[in-house]
């Protein structure tokens, strides 16, 4: 299993998270998504076949790309 904590400048609000946890928990191989609108911080867990970028272009379709630098 892999996992990625980073930050995503455009979390504002609640809906901001429900929105990236719902998409996230669609993603086959995603297992787990947790977000938080203080800190921004958002952390990803997953296994095949998801990839993080996969993760990371979902996020950016969706308005909330990972903040730029994020490896």
């Amino acid at each position: 299993m892999q996992s990625k904590t980073f930050e995503v400048p455009s979390i504002s609000c609640g809906h901001c998270v429900h929105t990236i946890l719902s998409e996230l928990g669609d993603l086959e191989g995603v297992s787990k998504a947790e977000a938080d609108e203080t800190t921004r911080l958002v952390t990803v867990h997953w296994d095949d076949p998801a990839t993080w970028e996969q993760i990371e272009d979902l996020l950016i379709e969706i308005n909330y790309p990972p903040a730029p630098g994020t490896p």
